[in-house]
């Protein structure tokens, strides 16, 4: 499933910028999706943390859907967006972007929403801070 050449990255920065290494690949020099997601979860458990104030753990990731590889060498920007927040948890849409080293064109490689929990320290689920 290609995406449409003409879409943007998301507005805003990246939660997380990286490139593609070999150790990351498989023989084709396709990035291993698991990889992928975890740049993914990494990113969302960033913005998650923030949100909360605190420590989080991903409890789901709903609708994880490859559209186009990632090659070696290529950068990968992750963003994120809070779609919605409950008492201790929180739904994160997350979007991968692709940019291969020479060029200007970013195309989106993977989409998902992945679920947070607020913790405490014994790992028991907390009341998210409100802001102010």
């Amino acid at each position: 499933m290609q995406e449409q050449a003409d879409e943007k990255p998301p507005a805003g920065i990246p939660m997380i910028r990286q490139i593609a290494m070999p150790a990351d690949s498989n023989a084709n020099g396709d990035i291993f999706g698991g990889w992928l997601m975890s740049q993914m979860d990494l990113a969302a458990g960033n913005l998650a943390s923030r949100v909360s104030h605190g420590r989080c753990v991903t409890v789901s990731v709903d609708a994880m859907s490859f559209l186009r590889p990632v090659k070696i060498g290529d950068e990968v920007s992750v963003y994120c967006e809070l779609i919605s927040t409950g008492r201790s948890s929180m739904k994160i849409n997350v979007e991968a972007w692709r940019r291969a080293r020479i060029t200007e064109e970013e195309y989106r490689v993977t989409k998902a929403v992945f679920t947070f929990v607020a913790i405490d320290a014994d790992g028991k689920a907390r009341a998210i801070k409100s802001e102010g």
